[in-house]
């Protein structure tokens, strides 16, 4: 596993009410909680069975295809596909989280059917099963092809060269404690104020804090 890394944020604290109102983020700890959604549930399970906060029906779920004996698994399947899900080749990068991330196509195998029976079925494992024969594994070595490069369009718009994730890097992000994201704006922290009624802005507090993939996983 890749080492995790360890991300800043900034709170805004009311210090008489001992809350804090909202916390500033830039791009690392959006494009972190907006990756999230983009995991199989296989994954986060396992990311916190190794934190050891998993509790309940998802730990017991887990527990027992991780100890369910070869022989009742069927021979064209492995438990790894559910307890290890790999990640796609398009996946993004995950910030904090250590995770594998995916090789790049180019290095990685893939297979067809070895009986040559015309299938457009391709594979990861060369002990798959034909799904279209059903008979023959899918052992022929296929030669992948890289499409062309596509960053073309924005460096024509002036964009330039993008970064990893999906938000834009030049914006800083307000996230508030049900997890609400939006761009940072006066009107925004104008607005912020208001909904919390601060009047006396001498009871605001700011507080730089510093996650890693321990603090991400406390709460759970």
């Amino acid at each position: 596993m890749a080492d995790s890394k360890v991300i800043s944020l900034k709170l805004l604290i009311d210090k008489k009410e001992k809350r804090v109102l909202v916390a500033e983020a830039g791009k690392d700890f959006v494009d972190f909680l907006f990756s999230i959604l983009s995991l199989p549930l296989g994954t986060i399970t396992s990311l916190l069975a190794e934190q050891s906060s998993m509790v309940g029906s998802l730990r017991n779920l887990y527990n027992s295809i991780e100890n369910l004996s070869e022989q009742y698994i069927q021979p064209n399947q492995h438990k790894s596909t559910f307890l290890k899900l790999k990640l796609p080749i398009s996946a993004p990068p995950f910030p904090l989280l250590s995770l594998d991330q995916p090789p790049a196509a180019a290095n990685r195998k893939f297979y067809g059917c070895s009986n040559f029976c015309n299938s457009t079925y391709v594979a990861g494992d060369s002990r798959t099963v034909c799904p279209s024969c059903r008979y023959c594994k899918m052992s022929k070595e296929l030669i992948y092809v890289d499409p062309p490069p596509a960053p073309a369009a924005a460096a024509v718009q002036g964009v330039g060269e993008q970064d990893e994730g999906l938000v834009n890097g030049v914006v800083t992000y307000m996230v508030m404690d049900d997890l609400g994201v939006t761009p940072m704006s006066t009107i925004s922290s104008i607005t912020l104020l208001n909904r919390f009624n601060i009047v006396d802005l001498s009871v605001l507090q700011e507080k730089v804090v510093h996650l890693g993939i321990d603090e991400v996983f406390l709460p759970l």
